[in-house]
């Protein structure tokens, strides 16, 4: 559980104004294709495993991923902030959108480390982070990230012979997530431990507030 959500942004009594529910304009908004374009001979992966801040410094540390953000996607309301989607009131889900070079890096080995991050059989739940902010997901951009999103995730139902909850749509519109929220551990997180995020760092992820 981070910082904020123990002080109860988590379950939705963060300060400041109420924010109005999401209007079926803002609803067709968010709902629309990620438009946002990836650098030249570039792809984008975006997944959905739990707090962002973990499973993003996970895909730092993977050869080949050139870029990662953390935001907010297949939601409800137009430019959420924190606050919004802890409220559990928006759909939206906190997910890493990666930037990285085919020749380097495939997307077989981002699933992989998609999989080995978190439980996809706990429904809206990572550990003691609880909420639809936390589900499982994979968002795909191309035909072939569904093929081979739909495919690991039969063959890890049958490996871990429970049921699956990890959702396989498009890509939707991505929201970046609030500067602090970026390189979150990397940089230090609130008590300024600062995490590995070189290439190949096989050290624990520790994802505190």
């Amino acid at each position: 559980m981070n910082f904020l959500k123990s002080f109860g942004f988590g379950f939705g009594f963060g300060f400041g104004a109420k924010r109005p529910n999401p209007s079926m304009e803002n609803s067709a908004i968010a709902q629309g294709p990620d438009d946002d374009v990836p650098a030249p001979g570039q792809q984008f992966a975006q997944f959905g495993a739990g707090c962002f801040w973990g499973v993003e410094l996970a895909f730092q540390r993977v050869p080949g991923v050139t870029k990662t953000q953390v935001g907010y996607t297949q939601g409800l309301m137009n430019n959420p902030n924190y606050e919004d989607v802890c409220s559990g009131t928006t759909n939206h889900n906190e997910v890493v959108r990666l930037q990285y070079d085919p020749k380097d890096c495939t997307f077989d080995t981002l699933l992989d480390v998609f999989w080995a991050r978190h439980d996809p059989t706990t429904l809206n739940r990572q550990g003691n982070d609880v909420g639809t902010q936390y589900r499982s997901g994979i968002y795909y951009y191309t035909p072939e990230q569904e093929t081979a999103a739909r495919e690991s995730m039969e063959k890890h139902q049958k490996l871990l012979n429970r049921k699956v909850f990890t959702e396989i749509l498009p890509a939707k519109k991505f929201y970046r997530a609030e500067k602090y929220h970026q390189q979150y551990l990397a940089k230090g997180g609130r008590f300024g431990f600062k995490q590995s995020a070189d290439k190949g760092c096989k050290d624990p992820i520790r994802c505190y507030g």
